[in-house]
């Protein structure tokens, strides 16, 4: 019997990146798209790995999404991903389709793999065409490298608005041999994803088979970056992708694996830090809030009532502001659609209560606006529905937000 507490295992990576991990490469230049940032990016296997992917649940989906579930379905491998930023190629038809293709293909022929070993992602500006001369351009100057500033560069090329890269690398031992993990994503506005963020890269040297790393990815999402909200608005672009070239050596991963809950945690914990970035990174944002709810029947409604509270832009306003004004959290319970007895919620800001079991409690409005000029707060609510817990992430609501996206094209 596994007596490992996979939570006590895990390490962070100092300066952790999508290189952390054994076997990768990864580049970023500046081809044009944008005025002067990069905006094509690569990541690159030593060798053909392992791969997975959720997408966006939208109904809109753009061209780059259906390319990239093409390549991983012909052999459930992928050697490399090829990334824009500054056009989504999303609501551009057959030449949107075709666009796509040749930027998947152009950048396979470009590193030497078959075509279908490579994903295509995209993001920006939604219903105009791609700059393909540019896009070829961009993909020949790409020199992959496996240094902290290749990781950089990689990580810069995939942003829009967001103000800062979002990267993070955690390591564990399995079957004696040092796993490590690394991400990078992108994503500020327009996240509320049913699924994963706006883009997610993640790579590792866990030896594990596509199928048992789609069933962990899958899971680890739920509890992840679908349980971030920045905006209530989701991409048509959303994408996380990960890929296990296994040069780490260890015994293939999967559920019947005595350390497949340390696999599961390393994912978890990767997959958390950067959904927790990018909401923090909320365009205009100020400040990360965390949402924790205790006390739900089933842990879906649990993590569904913290959703709804922090994507309440009256919770988020009231953040912005430090006014600890706690009836906008039960108003936003209120129209969860979830079944709670009010008479029986407790509210606190961080270690102040607020409301216990439905009565308000005396508290100190000077300590509770401290509190939340704060980075980073935590909002927890209790209930007494059952014990089931779930949390989610979001960030605060500023004037910088409207003036962000009144002027997204100009």
């Amino acid at each position: 019997m596994n007596t490992i507490n996979p939570v006590e295992v895990i390490q962070q990576v100092n300066e952790g990146n999508i290189l952390s991990p054994q076997g990768f490469k990864a580049a970023g230049v500046h081809a044009g798209l944008r005025y002067s940032k990069k905006d094509i990016g690569v990541i690159l296997s030593d060798h053909p790995a392992a791969c997975a992917a959720v997408y966006t649940q939208s109904a809109v989906q753009a061209a780059p999404l259906d390319i990239t579930r093409e390549s991983i379905a012909a052999e459930q491998k992928l050697q490399g991903v090829i990334v824009n930023s500054a056009c989504a190629n999303a609501c551009t038809g057959e030449q949107g389709q075709k666009d796509a293709y040749e930027m998947r293909n152009h950048a396979a022929r470009e590193f030497g793999v078959p075509d279908h070993y490579f994903a295509v992602a995209s993001t920006g500006v939604i219903g105009e065409y791609m700059e393909m001369d540019k896009v070829k351009n961009g993909i020949s100057t790409l020199k992959p490298a496996g240094s902290a500033q290749a990781a950089e560069d990689f990580g810069a090329a995939i942003l829009t608005t967001d103000i800062v890269t979002k990267h993070c690398g955690y390591e564990a031992v399995i079957d004696g041999k040092k796993v490590t993990m690394g991400g990078s994503a992108k994503g500020s506005g327009m996240i509320h994803p049913n699924m994963a963020t706006m883009l997610g890269f993640i790579t590792t040297d866990a030896a594990i088979e596509s199928a048992e790393l789609q069933k962990a990815l899958s899971a680890v999402t739920d509890d992840t970056f679908n349980q971030i909200t920045v905006d209530g608005d989701t991409s048509t672009n959303d994408m996380v992708l990960i890929l296990a070239n296994g040069e780490a050596g260890n015994e293939k991963l999967s559920p019947a694996h005595p350390e497949w809950n340390v696999f599961l945690e390393l994912l978890k914990k990767t997959s958390e830090d950067m959904a927790k970035q990018i909401a923090r990174d909320g365009e205009g944002a100020t400040k990360l809030i965390e949402v924790n709810v205790q006390g739900m029947g089933t842990k879906q409604e649990a993590q569904a009532m913290a959703k709804t509270i922090i994507g309440s832009s009256l919770v988020k306003t009231a953040a912005y502001g430090a006014d600890a004004n706690w009836g906008r959290v039960i108003a936003a319970m209120g129209r969860s659609n979830l079944v709670f007895n009010p008479e029986k919620v407790s509210i606190s800001f961080g270690d102040i209560k607020l409301l216990h079991q439905g009565v308000p409690v005396d508290f100190s409005e000077e300590d509770a606006k401290a509190y939340l000029e704060q980075k980073n707060i935590a909002i927890h609510v209790f209930l007494e529905e059952g014990s089931e817990q779930g949390t989610a992430w979001g960030c605060d609501l500023t004037y910088d937000y409207v003036k962000i996206n009144a002027s997204y094209r100009t």
